[in-house]
């Protein structure tokens, strides 16, 4: 049982931190109370920060956990409504040959969106907060995600990704190409 009453919100580790560039460390123990407290911190620290996922080198835990958040936000508005997810000891079973390029951020890299190629489809295997096995495949935005985070708790970011320079915006820019988007589907 957890001594601790409420989740708190974690600070944010940046692009430059080594614990980012490290890979993870397998989770041994789910039901250990810090790691149940440390997946309450980690959902609370994406909400407060409209994130749409969040792993565990995020906010300097090495640990092969992510969670993926169900709704959309500032930083993402078309981002679609679902469960939050928490993902742990996660593999990447199979992806789909088709690859989407898609524009990503990043909590640990503000100010900045990027082009990024990524399958449109992939099936995994992980375990939830309460150690199930759980079988999954995403698609679309939800698989954009999950190999984004898949790749922060394998040491990358997005930016390594990225195939051309030409293709990394400020946010600003992002935030006006995004309205003009919207604006153009109104019409």
């Amino acid at each position: 049982m957890s001594s601790k009453t409420m989740a708190m919100q974690l600070e944010i580790t940046e692009l430059g931190n080594p614990v980012l560039r490290r890979e993870a460390e397998h989770v041994e123990d789910i039901g250990d109370p810090e790691i149940q407290d440390l997946i309450d911190d980690m959902i609370l620290t994406a909400e407060a920060a409209s994130g749409v996922g969040i792993a565990a080198p995020q906010v300097s835990k090495s640990l092969r956990i992510f969670i993926m958040a169900g709704t959309s936000s500032p930083r993402y508005p078309d981002a679609p409504k679902t469960e939050t997810k928490v993902i742990i000891n996660p593999e990447i079973v199979s992806v789909s040959e088709e690859v989407e390029k898609g524009f990503e951020g990043c909590l640990s890299i503000p100010g900045i969106r990027a082009l990024v190629p990524r399958h449109k489809l992939v099936r995994t295997v992980y375990r939830d907060r309460d150690n199930n096995t759980v079988e999954e495949t995403f698609s679309d935005f939800a698989a954009r995600v999950f190999q984004h985070e898949y790749d922060h708790i394998n040491g990358l970011v997005f930016l390594d990704r990225v195939e051309s320079s030409v293709e990394i915006i400020t946010e600003k820019e992002y935030m006006k190409l995004a309205a003009q988007h919207d604006s153009e589907k109104q019409e």
